[in-house]
């Protein structure tokens, strides 16, 4: 049994495990975590998880005493087969009523107990509840003598896992920023975002995954380092030479096993893709960049330029693909002051040939990607042929 600790926003880290390893694997431990019952987690893979953990027991108590009494007489065993060298130990508490100060005097006397197991050790000091993924990843918890342990309330249980997988945010870093052709008038999709989009469509293996709004190529590049095949197409001749540039330099400087297909200029409206692709995930089209909240006859007309974009797409693609066909769109939503404000495309998806796929423990309304301050966020819609 694994555990993931969740995103920023939770609850599409949720659907998106959902989406990958099936909703009956799944227990939610709203709002930090969620159990996964399978063999094998491709955590890589996740843009909505922050660290993968083994489960090593649950314990049938919130009391902090009885909890770190466990852990004192466990941990001999957790660090017996370690290689030579000095153990790195690191607690993290997610929903255990204790405070960061409480944390850490408890971490200093099982760093008593590592000693007496006569192995070096240094402690990771906490100045939260949880360790970041960047004090992780960073002090080497996850190498072969690192250690952090979770603690995770569960009901009145607590749950003790040890962490074997953190996101790496050097290597996310390094493929959003290092870039050569960005463009931050056109938006910048996070990759993180975009693995999530990508699993929301849920590939099978050796697809074909079709942006047919590419932009810059961050769809394309997540979906080649996933091994699929990548298909793009943009309206804006220049963003598919970005495109191109970046999948070349990504090429030179990472090992993948997918296959670039085409990118090519083409209007997404009516354009007949020369291979039919198996999937789509796109961030489409959003409608100008806002810096602020606008009138309601401008934000009217914004909405139905991007209204008039996206059934057009949907009824080209739909003539194009087959029954099941899937794809995850992350489509335009409009913070205003009275909440978010939707496509009226979406109250249509029936008339357009598709199905909204819906999510056992994920709600539409939790599926929209955005950012305090940000007044267009990316609302994502799970569509299948019908």
């Amino acid at each position: 049994m694994y555990i993931n600790i969740l995103g920023r926003q939770p609850e599409i880290g949720i659907a998106e495990l959902e989406s990958l390893y099936g909703a009956e694997a799944l227990t939610p431990l709203p709002p930090y975590a969620c159990l996964i019952n399978s063999e094998q987690i491709d955590f890589d893979r996740l843009g909505g998880s922050q660290k993968l953990a083994k489960v090593l027991t649950t314990l049938p108590t919130n009391d902090w005493h009885s909890i770190t009494r466990y852990i004192s007489g466990a941990l001999p065993g957790y660090i017996q087969n370690m290689p030579e060298g000095k153990v790195k130990f690191g607690l993290s508490v997610y929903g255990v009523n204790i405070s960061p100060s409480k944390i850490n005097a408890s971490a200093l006397q099982l760093k008593k107990v590592i000693k007496s197991s006569k192995r070096g050790v240094r402690v990771v000091p906490n100045k939260e509840t949880h360790l970041s993924t960047a004090q992780v990843l960073h002090n080497g918890l996850t190498s072969s003598v690192g250690i952090e342990l979770l603690i995770i309330k569960s009901g009145k249980r607590t749950i003790i896992a040890r962490t074997t997988h953190v996101q790496d945010i050097n290597a996310y870093a390094h493929r959003d920023q290092n870039r050569p052709m960005r463009d931050t008038k056109v938006g910048m999709l996070p990759p993180k975002l975009a693995q999530i989009i990508i699993n929301l469509a849920n590939p099978e293996p050796n697809s074909i995954v079709l942006d047919p709004f590419c932009g810059t190529g961050v769809m394309l590049q997540e979906s080649l380092l996933m091994g699929f095949s990548a298909a793009g197409s943009d309206l804006d001749e220049r963003m598919v030479e970005y495109s191109a540039k970046n999948i070349q330099w990504l090429n030179q400087k990472v090992n993948f096993t997918g296959t670039l297909s085409i990118i090519e200029q083409a209007d997404a409206t009516n354009h007949i893709w020369q291979s039919t692709p198996d999937r789509a995930a796109s961030e489409t089209y959003l409608g100008r960049p806002l810096s602020s909240e606008p009138d309601s006859q401008t934000l009217s007309k914004i909405m139905n330029d991007c209204d008039t974009i996206h059934t057009k797409f949907l009824k080209n693609i739909a003539k194009q693909t087959s029954l099941g066909f899937r794809m995850c769109l992350a489509v335009p939503a409009w913070k205003t002051r009275q909440g978010f404000k939707h496509l009226k495309t979406l109250d249509s998806l029936e008339k357009l040939g598709y199905n909204r796929l819906k999510f056992v423990h994920a709600e539409d309304k939790d599926l929209i990607y955005h950012r305090k301050g940000q007044f267009v966020g990316r609302e994502l819609v799970i569509l299948e042929r019908k």
